[in-house]
């Protein structure tokens, strides 16, 4: 049996929600509430959940808020987010906050019931519409090896030290004062390596290195 939390303000679509999973044998509906803090107190109360299934945008304390207080005080228990925010962002906030789920309103009745067992089993689970749209955004990014064949690129321990200070926004001279050299010798090795992996500046360089995994 899969104990479930409702977390929705709006007592039409929450009511509906319930009506759905009401259906399915092995779910049991323990909890209604109206914010994240609404949940809490049932916890607290001993409600039993395996599953909250919470909208993000809710008054006091909202999904993403509720998700990171769950993660630390009720580990066990796996919070599902229910959004009209399709983007990227959010998906990647919530999750980053300890949410296991991210749905769209729009999802299917078939697909929300298969969410919740899926995540309540398994792992995280992302609705397919999201998925397919970021699918189809990484299918149109260029290919990341677009100047020379990495495989006959050769940097340095030191080249890939240079890449790396440079990715976390150091300059010529920070970094060789941290290096104990000087400026011209760090542009220079900068230089080289622009031409050795066949990108135009400092950016598309570090761009290059993250892409094929160097740094």
């Amino acid at each position: 049996m899969i104990h479930i939390i409702l977390a929705e303000d709006h007592h039409i679509v929450r009511g509906g929600i319930r009506s759905l999973l009401e259906k399915e044998k092995n779910f049991s509906i323990t909890g209604e509430a109206s914010n994240g803090e609404d949940v809490l107190n049932l916890l607290e109360r001993g409600v039993k959940a395996n599953i909250v299934l919470a909208d993000m945008n809710m008054p006091q304390i909202g999904g993403i808020e509720l998700a990171e207080n769950l993660k630390l005080n009720y580990p066990n228990v796996k919070v599902i987010i229910l959004s009209a925010m399709d983007n990227e962002k959010y998906v990647l906030k919530a999750f980053k906050a300890g949410a296991k789920g991210y749905l769209l309103k729009s999802v299917s009745p078939d697909e929300l019931v298969f969410a919740i067992k899926h995540t309540h089993h398994f792992t995280q689970y992302i609705c397919s519409d999201l998925s397919r749209r970021f699918l189809n955004r990484l299918l149109a990014l260029p290919d990341p090896v677009t100047h020379k064949n990495v495989q006959n690129i050769d940097f340095s321990n030191r080249e890939i030290e240079i890449i790396s200070l440079l990715g976390e926004g150091f300059t010529n001279q920070e970094i060789a004062d941290k290096l104990f050299t000087s400026k011209r010798t760090i542009e220079n090795q900068r230089q080289a390596m622009i031409d050795k992996s066949g990108t135009r500046n400092t950016i598309a360089l570090v761009r290059f290195a993250m892409l094929n995994a160097i740094i």
